[in-house]
């Protein structure tokens, strides 16, 4: 009864990697560039996407799980900016600023491709396009005399297409949280600045700066994943 149970245990293990083969990609990285633009959403601008946008770019790397699962890595920079002017709030004793950064965001995400993605693999109703979402987690740096290094959590959408073989395209919104409240603060004020204008400490939930990144991708597939079963 042990011996069959184990014979039993050890086709399935063989028929779930089997079957893990068969649902993998062709290749298994992709590696390009991306192009886009960039807005700031915080105490100088709580709701308006894309005002004062910026430009942005950067390198991506991204490993190729399976059909539906991938894990993504990329290196960017970009521009923020904004103004009390634009918005409705009245500050103390009305007081008015406005700020500018360069900032690098370096971070990691896992995405889910909501069709098989694949320009080859019929049989399995794959598909060279597919709309996908993503999370992770970076980190941020940005210029100014206040200096600033934080943690960001990313959060997207996004589509992709396959040109042609191992050539992809494609195009992705996301949003990223971070946990200080002087992203806007460049030059750190005694008196007044986009920290706690109000006098009123953030906490880890509340009053905190975000950065949004529209952006379109040019990759490459390489490392073409073996199959056992064809060597």
């Amino acid at each position: 009864m042990k011996k069959s149970k184990f014979v039993f245990l050890l086709l399935l293990i063989t028929a779930v990697f089997d079957d893990n083969e068969v649902k993998a990609q062709e290749y298994k990285h992709e590696a390009g560039g991306m192009l886009g633009t960039s807005f700031y959403l915080g105490d100088a601008n709580r709701t308006r996407f894309y005002l004062h946008p910026g430009f942005a770019g950067g390198v991506l790397y991204r490993y190729n799980i399976n059909f539906h699962w991938a894990a993504k890595t990329s290196l960017l920079a970009g521009e923020v900016s904004g103004s009390t002017r634009d918005v409705n709030n009245v500050f103390p004793l009305e007081q008015q600023t406005s700020f500018n950064r360069i900032f690098i965001d370096w971070g990691g995400q896992v995405e889910f491709n909501f069709l098989p993605f694949s320009d080859k693999f019929s049989y399995k109703d794959t598909k060279p396009y597919t709309p996908y979402v993503f999370a992770g987690i970076g980190a941020t740096f940005a210029t100014g005399n206040n200096f600033f290094l934080n943690t960001n959590v990313p959060v997207g959408i996004g589509v992709k297409y396959k040109i042609k073989e191992r050539m992809n395209i494609g195009f992705e919104f996301s949003v990223r949280k971070l946990f200080r409240d002087d992203f806007d603060a460049v030059e750190k004020n005694a008196d007044w600045d986009l920290d706690a204008p109000y006098g009123i400490k953030s906490s880890i939930f509340k009053n905190q700066d975000w950065y949004s990144l529209t952006m379109i991708s040019l990759t490459w597939d390489f490392g073409i994943r073996h199959d056992p079963c064809c060597e």
